[in-house]
Parts: C-alpha cells; structure tokens; sequence
C-alpha cells in the first residue's frame, strides 16, 4: 500500500527542525500520531525535544525525538501503525522507532565509559575522549518460501510454520538472523537444515524490509527456494518450532503473517506465481 509519498532514509540535514517538518514522538515502543491518525509538525508537539533527522518525506525532512513518558496523543506501536498508515510512513515511522531505540541504548561509550557524542551527519556516535566509533549496526536476518512441486511439476505446495515465540498463532515462514561471517545465502541452508530439517535448491533473492519490531537496525531479507527432495517432511526444531507443515497454494491457512510484511509478500508472491 502507498499514497505516491517517497521516504528516503537520512542522517543529515543542515539546519534546525523547521515548524512544518513532519515530526515523530518514540516512548519505549511506542509512537505518537496526530488526533488524524497521521504524523505531526514540529510546531504540533509542544516542549523541548532532542530532534534527530531521520530522513526526507517528498523532499522534506522529517524529525524524531525519544520521550521518558507518555504524554497526551495517539501513542500506538509500529505492527498497528504499520497496518493503518500507507508503506512510506511506515517505513518512516520504523527509522524512527530504530534510531531512537539504539541512541537510547547507545548514550555511553563501551571502552571508556564517557557520553558519547553524535556525529554529524551519520547514523552514528563517537566517544570525545577515547574516540571510540559507534555506528548504528545492521542486524540482517533471512527468511525463505519453500515450495515443492506436484505432478505437473509445478510448485503445488508452500512450507509455513509455528513458532514458540511471538505471534504464535501465524503460519510463517522458516526465518532467523545471520551469523557473523556467514553469506546470506549460507544462512538459508543453515536456518532450514536446523529449523526443519530440509535441504533447499534453486534459492533466488525476492527483496528487503527494514523490520522495527525485532530491534534497531533489523533487516530481512527474504528468498524463494524449492525442497531438494519433494518427498521429505519437514522434522522441527522444537525450541523455536513447534509446528511444520505443507500447505497447497490454493488452500493456504488464514492466519498468516500481516499485510505490511515481507513474509506476507513472499506467501502471497509465491501463490500468485503459482496460479500463473
């Protein structure tokens, strides 16, 4: 979903906040939103706030600022900001959550135990005694659509799963967070061999998400692949699985993942590709 709006992700902006500039609010995991269900102005939010530039709306640079309580407004989190406002505000809204979260957990250095210090025009922090440099990390994690074939030798059938964590009532996809010198690719096969106990072939790059739910700097990355053996059951993990199954692609569950998520776009992708 968009309303023709286009966010560009940014650090910099030369100049204070102006009083028209798009502006979000963040307490804890929450977001403040105007009493239309949409973002503030600076001049809309009264008090003294630490802006930081997040990046640019249509061209116009947007604002955030972290609070230590809840005030007055519309405080929702990002899953139901996600699910109500078009993708270019959700995408905003998320840096937002993300830069604000890891500044908050970021106000010290790890070496010398001075307060670090922002460093202009960056996603990033520095120490002014020891010169420590913190940037803002990327935390990349996979997921995968796994199909296998029918008689016709097309895909028929979609792999979904259960967690033991989270929304554990979604069917979703096999998924987990890369290790350190690890491809992303190799992260796949590993991911799968240890979730389900499967083998993959044909794994192909479907697209990206930054993902503000999981923490700051979170992104998914999501592929398609089909099973090496069409004829293996899926065997779970059983600490973060609890349930592995084949689902057709005309007759997936009802309860998958939400509208605004990769995972989302992956299962719906793969069983449009299907019927084609």
């Amino acid at each position: 979903m968009t309303d023709g709006s286009r966010f560009v992700p940014g650090a910099g902006h030369p100049g204070p906040p102006g009083p028209d500039h798009p502006a979000l609010l963040v307490a804890g995991r929450k977001l403040l939103l105007g009493p239309d269900g949409r973002l503030n102005r600076i001049a809309d939010l009264p008090g003294d706030h630490d802006w930081v530039p997040i990046g640019t709306l249509d061209d116009v640079p947007v604002w955030a600022a972290g609070r230590s309580k809840a005030g007055a407004g519309r405080w929702v989190s990002w899953r139901r900001l996600a699910a109500e406002l078009p993708e270019p505000l959700a995408a905003l809204a998320g840096r937002a959550l993300q830069v604000v979260t890891w500044r908050h957990s970021h106000r010290w250095c790890g070496a010398c135990r001075a307060e670090l210090a922002d460093v202009p025009g960056e996603s990033a922090r520095r120490c002014p005694d020891c010169g420590l440099y913190v940037p803002m990390r990327l935390s990349p994690a996979v997921l995968v659509a796994i199909t296998r074939p029918g008689a016709a030798g097309r895909p028929d059938e979609l792999l979904l799963v259960r967690h033991s964590y989270g929304p554990t009532e979604l069917w979703a996809l096999v998924a987990g967070f890369v290790e350190a010198g690890e491809t992303l690719e190799a992260a796949v096969h590993r991911e799968v061999g240890e979730e389900v106990g499967l083998t993959v072939d044909g794994l192909t790059y479907f697209g990206s998400q930054p993902w503000a739910m999981s923490g700051p700097g979170v992104l998914l990355t999501g592929f398609t692949a089909t099973a090496a053996d069409p004829a293996a059951e899926p065997v779970v993990d059983g600490r973060e699985l609890v349930q592995a199954r084949w689902f057709p692609l005309d007759a997936l569950p009802a309860e998958l993942p939400p509208a605004y998520s990769i995972s989302r776009w992956l299962i719906d992708a793969t069983a449009t590709g299907a019927r084609r």
